[in-house]
């Protein structure tokens, strides 16, 4: 990244201005300004988010605010209610509260004298949430945003039910936030109040996975704050991006497609990162693209910044199976529309261990019961059902070791290895070797003709590109939790035997499978720890001919519509100084016992202890996740995730410490979590959760 310095307009910093809410809580913010909005009023752009602006988000926060303030903007940087130097209590995501709250603060923005009276939200993930969600709120100051890493869709497309299947995400990020919301304000901020404070947190704060374990179905929990309850809420200018990598990679196109107000999207190679910053590469100038767009939008600038595509995109190029990359080969295509008219829909017949010709499909040709049966180490058999045979499939537990996290950080490694281990315990369909090149752009989808022996079952559904050396690398995936297949609010059990459809859609991805490759669809009736199995294994028929791959097919002589490289080099202004005390380390380790039968997962995210120079702050974090289970018994399964957060001076050192574990019988989730203070040695609070939750079709 080159780090800019010399910038259009000279800023100011104010590190704790105190916004008042209507309640009389009152939320600290930092905002970076001109020098001569003092006099000259410009518009200001809010980030509002609960991950401490003063010391976790600092470092992050002083390459981008200060370059955006220093073309012309006031940025605002506030913690959430309950976060960071704010007052309350925060005890849940996207409440009715937090968004009122949002209100306010743009409402109080937009009164300053210092601001012109036109606001802007941005932001990534949580902040990325709350831009869209207030959006839809239609708050009369706020004339555009721009977001990355986010959802339309709470309960669906987020880290809590993909497909219906829980996601273990939702109990990892659940410890994530439990931990970020018990943590003390800063004595040096908010005074000798910082203990009552802290108490108020630590006493009125929950483990967060219950509330989003209580509420396996799509109800009015969920519906609350997802936008595509109604897109035509949203009625300002939309910027949006995301990573192929990311956990979030489909809410772009989704907006692209419905809302009805000026939009652009961005989708990168990049995991959960600002693209400036993407991993993997390559990052891009997105701070230079947000200033083009907050001058057209919130000043009225003709730069054309709404011509060209619709949609800009990474077409990643095959790689052999990594944890992580430092780039994707690949190159930038554009549409100009979504649905894009280059897109064209492919429809590929399953038969035994085969994907046929998209004219199979459609009974154009091709023989749909030949080929032989071609599967791994799951029990798979073939049978004969009505017009058409079957192929069944019963996945052993340990299918989904190899699957990466929902959504990747890539730190430490977390993509998706070879999935010859995975397909071991899968039924598998491939094509031939390709003759030519072949490019998907969207989302891919399963429907499958099926029946299963247990009235709770799932399928997780993987497209791999397989070299002719055989290395399988996972290009995506989709899970659905099969009692969902005709509503996520009404799910219905399954009646065993009997047959069915069920559509799976996988995550959008832009991939390009070269000549002498293979495109191989995977299925499996467990993928954990991904997801959260079934209360028993079940035994999945697939009916062959009748099921059948759709691929959004780009042809490859369609025009690109978009120059080599359309973004310039990444740049920010310079980082905030930190001194580190102690290393950081990050582990992902699978481990099996063969005497016990046990598997585990372990993941170690420590970022060490870090000095933060301006502030004389010490800062600490690790994050501990671990998943087991135990043979093919999928009521072992177990995940458990622990935080230490610390914070430390010459005369103050604090630390939280929570642990929520989550583990389960065929009936009920047993919730068991702890929460502990402490200053120095002394611990000055605990308590303990043992709370059960029944099982819901899940």
């Amino acid at each position: 990244m080159r780090h800019v310095s010399n910038l259009p307009y000279a800023i100011k910093e104010e590190e704790d201005v105190r916004i008042p809410m209507p309640d009389g809580i009152q939320l600290s913010a930092r905002v970076w300004r001109p020098t001569s909005s003092d006099n000259d009023p410009v518009p200001a752009v809010l980030e509002y988010i609960p991950y401490r602006k003063r010391d976790l988000t600092s470092v992050r926060d002083s390459l981008h605010h200060p370059y955006i303030a220093g073309h012309g903007y006031a940025c605002v940087r506030v913690d959430l209610r309950g976060t960071g130097d704010s007052e309350g209590v925060l005890k849940d995501e996207y409440l009715e509260q937090e968004q009122a709250d949002a209100e306010a603060v743009l409402a109080w923005l937009a009164e300053q004298p210092w601001c012109d009276g036109g606001t802007g939200m941005m932001g990534i993930s949580w902040g990325a949430f709350a831009a869209l969600q207030v959006a839809a709120r239609q708050p009369p100051s706020l004339r555009a945003i721009v977001i990355a890493s986010f959802t339309d869709d709470r309960h669906a497309d987020d880290m809590h039910y993909m497909g219906g299947a829980m996601l273990s995400d939702n109990l990892a990020e659940a410890g994530t936030m439990f931990a970020y919301a018990t943590c003390p304000p800063d004595p040096a901020v908010v005074g000798d109040r910082w203990r009552e404070m802290w108490h108020e947190r630590l006493e009125n704060t929950g483990p967060w996975v219950l509330p989003w374990l209580r509420h396996q179905r799509r109800d009015d929990y969920w519906r609350h704050a997802s936008v595509s309850e109604d897109y035509q809420a949203v009625q300002c200018p939309v910027l949006a991006s995301s990573g192929w990598a990311d956990g979030y990679s489909n809410a772009v196109t989704r907006l692209l497609g419905h809302l009805d107000v000026p939009r652009k999207g961005l989708i990168g190679p990049w995991s959960h990162k600002f693209p400036h910053l993407g991993e993997p590469g390559p990052a891009i100038g997105y701070l230079q693209e947000v200033v083009r767009w907050w001058d057209h939008w919130l000043k009225g600038v003709d730069n054309g910044v709404m011509d060209g595509p619709m949609l800009h995109t990474w077409m990643q190029d095959s790689m052999p199976p990594s944890t992580a990359y430092e780039e994707r080969p690949g190159r930038w295509v554009a549409e100009p529309t979504w649905p894009s008219p280059h897109i064209r829909p492919a429809r590929y017949p399953l038969t035994r261990h085969r994907i046929g010709t998209p004219g199979e499909a459609d009974g154009e040709g091709g023989d749909a019961a030949a080929g032989d049966g071609t599967t791994g180490g799951g029990t798979v058999g073939a049978g004969t059902v009505g017009a058409g045979a079957a192929m069944t499939v019963r996945s052993p537990l340990s299918v989904g070791q190899f699957a990466g996290k929902w959504a990747s950080y890539n730190a430490p490694p977390d993509l998706p290895y070879d999935q010859r281990e995975e397909d071991g315990g899968s039924l598998v369909f491939e094509t031939e070797p390709l003759t030519e090149r072949l490019e998907i752009l969207g989302s891919p989808t399963v429907e499958l003709d099926l029946a299963a022996d247990r009235p709770v079952a799932m399928v997780a559904a993987r497209l791999s590109d397989v070299s002719p050396e055989g290395a399988a690398t996972r290009v995506t995936y989709g899970l659905l939790n099969i009692t969902r297949r005709e509503s996520t609010e009404n799910p219905e059990p399954l009646e065993p035997g009997t047959r069915c459809r069920a559509t799976v859609q996988l995550n959008g991805v832009a991939q390009a499978f070269p000549p002498g490759h293979r495109v191989r669809l995977s299925l499996s009736t467990s993928y954990w720890p991904l997801a959260w199995p079934p209360p028993e294994p079940a035994m999945l028929s697939v009916y062959e001919g009748t099921s059948t791959l759709t691929l959004p097919v780009r042809p490859t002589e369609e025009p690109d519509e978009v120059v080599a490289n359309p973004f310039e080099e990444p740049e920010g202004t310079p980082p905030l100084k930190v001194t580190r005390l102690t290393a950081a380390e990050g582990r992902w380790e699978v481990k099996r016992d063969m005497v016990g039968y046990r598997a585990e997962l372990e993941i170690v995210k420590d970022q060490g202890l870090v000095h933060f120079d301006e502030i004389g702050l010490d800062v600490g974090r690790r994050a501990y996740e671990r998943y087991t289970s135990v043979a093919d018994d999928f009521t072992s399964a177990t995940g458990e995730s622990t935080w230490t957060m610390r914070f430390r001076r010459a005369d103050w050192d604090v630390r939280v410490v929570t642990c929520t574990r989550l583990s389960c019988d065929e009936r009920d989730f047993f919730v068991d979590a702890t929460l502990d203070g402490y200053e120095g040695e002394r611990r000055v609070f605990s308590r303990t959760w043992n709370e059960t939750v029944p099982r819901d079709l899940l």
